[in-house]
């Protein structure tokens, strides 16, 4: 059942066996779980049904980093579903390798392998709404059978063929609202803000959750077991922000909580020129393959990246990293063409600021070349209008502990809370990963006869790009690792030193590959679910003993 906060009485106490801070994939998919098992769930939102301004506001923050970096507007909506609301739906699981303890990657290593997570990452298929758990590029291939969805015969054995997934994409607020309205179990009070976390005098035990509303209602939920899963900046926050009992915030004994924050990075660079055979092949170019029928079987889209082998990336002593062709279009980044694709992702249902179709359609009346010359290229794919094609590829990011979220000294919000200061940092590692895996892809497409490219100038040792920007997968924030010397959260989730505090979710990442994120953090809040089940059904004397 859905309950607005903005109409409960003031002070009301609201009690449960389970309270989930966040409405977004994670929290959303525990809900529906331990529905299934039987218990009971309060489920905190901060917004609505559709975003609003003063919500949407509440994400604010300073942004310190190297270059600019938006970390707010666009790349996270604050409303039931979370970011699946601006989520591409692009899904793949993580590497094998990326579970490990890399020696040239400092901080590497998850607690667990790929093994742990594959029968969560199976379940995570009919939940995002995705095709078979196959992620075989010949089987995709063969399903596919069109002579311009092709592989390339590319001949070092040094690069690999990977194949993403598309998720419709699955909007959570949308797709099982139904499921949440009906339940006898589960509560969602919405415009429900999480203002602090209290505990016991030891800061080992959640005691309840502060609640407001920006409408000045005041709540609080009392329950045996919390779980935050406000994503990748938000669960950081705040657990800073809950200094009541520990003056740095909860989980951060040992100044963790906020470090190691991630995100992938991306560029578009270099020129390519595919032979006549090669020029129109829709498998690899994301022009082509997001969301395109042709490139589709068995009910899913799928695109094409490339890779680089794990004995390569060892040899090269690099990280992880996806690439991809991006064709170059008549009225490319015109503003006619930047309003036919807002157009398009509204038609995903994607959330966009301020979007406004009468706009969009009066913009695309007085730009009228520009939208019909990238318009018609989008859809006929004519060779001879095609103006170049380019790399678009991102890299793994190394955990940094100097990558990181605060709390702003000077800002706060309309709350009352202490806002974010995000200060984003690449490695020179990241820098040397975006060289050596073009240099070998381009070298490797040079040998086989499939194009010609020229490549940009390198990126190691100098100031990056204007146009380096991130993709907003927020991740790190509070790394899963079974020393709470290296990590906030122990491999079930768990807050170190604290009996009933779990955090789901991409911040709970320790690395995360060259994929995105949201089908690993759908397959971990699996995991925890079934976790949970256990500790509700166990003696409450148990859990007050491992807090130590």
């Amino acid at each position: 059942m859905f309950i607005d906060t903005r109409q409960v009485e003031q002070g009301t106490v609201a009690e449960s066996t389970v309270c989930i801070i966040g409405g977004g994939v994670a929290g959303i998919t525990l809900a529906m779980e331990l529905d299934k098992q039987g218990i009971d769930v309060v489920l905190l939102e901060s917004g609505g049904f559709k975003p609003d301004d003063g919500t949407r506001d509440l994400y604010r923050g300073e942004d310190v980093g190297e270059w600019r970096y938006n970390f707010a507007d666009g790349s996270r909506s604050r409303f039931l579903g979370g970011s699946s609301n601006c989520w591409g739906g692009w899904c793949r699981p993580l590497d094998a390798w990326d579970f490990e303890k890399r020696d040239w990657i400092a901080h590497s290593g998850w607690p667990f392998g790929l093994n742990e997570l594959m029968p969560y990452y199976d379940r995570t298929h009919a939940l995002l709404k995705l095709g078979p758990n196959n992620f075989d590029p010949d089987f995709w291939e063969r399903s596919i059978g069109r002579p311009d969805v092709r592989r390339m015969p590319l001949v070092s054995g040094k690069v690999r063929d990977t194949i993403s997934q598309f998720s419709p994409p699955a909007r959570f607020g949308k797709m099982y609202r139904e499921a949440l309205e009906k339940s006898k179990r589960i509560r969602v009070y919405l415009y429900a803000n999480a203002t602090n976390i209290d505990t016991d005098h030891s800061a080992q035990t959640v005691s309840r959750i502060q609640i407001a509303t920006l409408t000045g209602k005041y709540m609080e939920v009392k329950a045996s077991h919390y779980v935050l899963a406000t994503g990748g900046i938000e669960n950081a926050r705040l657990l800073l922000a809950s200094n009541k009992v520990q003056a740095s915030g909860l989980g951060n004994g040992n100044d963790l909580v906020g470090r190691f924050f991630m995100d992938h990075p991306r560029l578009l660079t270099g020129n390519i020129r595919f032979t006549k055979e090669w020029s129109r092949n829709k498998l690899s170019d994301v022009k082509y393959h997001y969301m395109n029928a042709a490139v589709a079987a068995h009910g899913t889209h799928v695109a094409h990246q490339f890779a680089l082998t794990p004995e390569v990336l060892q040899q090269e002593e690099i990280l992880n990293a996806r690439v991809w062709f991006n064709s170059v279009f008549p009225g490319e980044g015109s503003e006619g063409a930047q309003a036919l694709f807002r157009i398009k992702q509204a038609l995903l249902q994607k959330d966009q600021q301020d979007w406004s179709l009468t706009r969009d359609i009066l913009t695309m009346a007085t730009h009228p070349m520009d939208t019909i010359g990238y318009g018609y290229t989008r859809l006929f794919q004519p060779r001879w209008m095609i103006q170049g094609v380019k790399f678009q590829l991102i890299v793994e990011p190394e955990p940094d502990p100097n990558s990181r979220v605060m709390l702003s000294p000077s800002q706060k919000d309309q709350l009352g809370m202490n806002r974010v200061r995000v200060d984003w940092r690449l490695t020179t590692k990241v820098q040397r990963t975006f060289d050596r895996t073009l240099q070998i892809l381009a070298d490797d497409m040079r040998r086989s006869g499939v194009a010609e490219v020229d490549l940009d100038p390198a990126v190691e040792g100098r100031k990056w790009p204007s146009d380096l920007e991130g993709t907003w997968h927020h991740m790190g924030t509070t790394r899963m690792h079974d020393s709470p010397r290296q990590g906030v959260v122990d491999r079930n989730c768990k807050v170190h030193g604290m009996s009933n505090l779990f955090v789901a979710g991409s911040s709970v990442f320790p690395t995360c590959g060259a994929n995105f994120p949201t089908i690993t953090l759908a397959a971990l809040a699996f995991r925890l679910s079934e976790h949970l089940v256990q500790q509700v059904r166990r003696p409450a004397a148990n859990l007050t003993m491992e807090a130590a």
